[in-house]
């Protein structure tokens, strides 16, 4: 049973807007009111996530003063492209603060992925709600250990990250009493429909009761289809980057856009309007469902003049009525029939027995 804590993630869905304000915070803004508008539409429960790195602990020194126009020549079996991206996208702590603000004004919960461990005393210092464990930092223990520390809940995804090395990490935030959901995500960017393992879900459920399972997922063919499957599974938080075509600058094609979101959201009210109620028994029968039935049944009537005071039952089936369409208002069914009755007034030939 998913522990009390853990509720707060139950149906949040994480907007990753990563990097893609790229340094602008006009940029991030658009993006952040493009989506609020689209969580508002569909009365989303949302969280919108930034990436933090202080690019003068991230970075060595060597590199920090790469070109980010591509003119620096890579260096071999060195991500320098990597390392030119978190220059060109960075923010100020007062421009983070103005997006993250700006974030709640549209009804966003604010959520991080800090990268080092510096970001994350920024993220405590701004107020930041969520902290994400991200799937290339996962058995990073002196940055998993400090985000847990913080004690705000998190988000851990397990993407190439090994069952036995996630079992601890997870554990360590249990110790910790530090609420945390489990994202099942594939470390691949884009993914295709068949490197989704969607079956994961199940497993992580299994392993991991007491916490919210969720789904991130980067692939770039469908919007709908994974989503209701993952839900029918019983993933309860989703994730996606985000980012808009504004300015020229290309979206990568892990990137969801506005309306591509919207199917997202759509599919999501499908899904739950098609799974109906979550309970753990039979689900109870609605009158308008009881009507139906009924109306559809055959109704008992009298082969034969009866007494009052006779017994009807299983075994005086044959000799003592039939059955036969339409069942009136107040007759005995079909569906009845396993429990004895007493006629507690005669009846003639053909009458319906009441």
């Amino acid at each position: 049973m998913i522990d009390p804590q853990n509720k707060i993630f139950e149906d949040l869905f994480v907007m990753e807007i990563a990097n893609n304000h790229w340094g602008d915070v006009s940029r991030g803004k658009k993006i952040i009111e493009e989506y609020g508008k689209l969580i508002k539409k569909y009365d989303i429960k949302a969280a919108m996530k930034f990436q933090f790195r202080d690019p003068e602990t991230f970075i060595h020194k060597d590199f920090l003063n790469l070109d980010t126009d591509g003119e620096t020549e890579d260096v071999p079996g060195t991500n320098t492209r990597y390392v030119k991206k978190t220059i060109a996208t960075a923010l100020t702590k007062e421009q983070f603060k103005e997006l993250l603000d700006y974030s709640k004004e549209w009804g966003f919960m604010t959520m991080t992925t800090p990268f080092d461990e510096k970001s994350v005393d920024l993220a405590v210092d701004l107020g930041v709600e969520i902290m994400k464990v991200g799937s290339g930092t996962a058995i990073s223990w002196p940055l998993v250990e400090k985000i847990a520390a913080v004690g705000k809940p998190t988000i851990i995804s397990n993407g190439g990250t090994r069952i036995e090395d996630l079992d601890r990490v997870i554990q360590y935030f249990e110790d910790k009493n530090v609420p945390l959901a489990v994202n099942h995500c594939v470390s691949l960017y884009p993914s295709e429909d068949n490197d989704l393992e969607l079956h994961q879900i199940d497993f992580l459920r299994k392993r991991y009761p007491k916490h919210v399972i969720g789904f991130s997922t980067h692939e770039y063919n469908d919007w709908s289809c994974s989503l209701m499957m993952a839900y029918a599974k019983g993933a309860r938080t989703f994730e996606r980057h985000i980012d808009i075509e504004d300015g020229g600058i290309k979206v990568s094609p892990y990137c969801s856009l506005p309306h591509q979101v919207e199917q997202w959201f759509i599919a999501y009210k499908k899904a739950k309007e098609m799974l109906g109620s979550e309970v753990l028994d039979q689900r109870i029968l609605t009158d308008k469902e009881e009507v139906y039935v009924r109306s559809v049944c055959r109704g008992a009537y009298a082969k034969k003049d009866l007494p009052e005071g006779h017994v009807i039952n299983r075994d005086s089936l044959d000799n003592d009525f039939y059955l036969a369409i339409p069942l009136q208002e107040g007759q005995l069914s079909e569906r009845e029939l396993e429990k004895e009755t007493v006629l507690s007034k005669p009846i003639k030939k053909d009458e319906p027995i009441s």
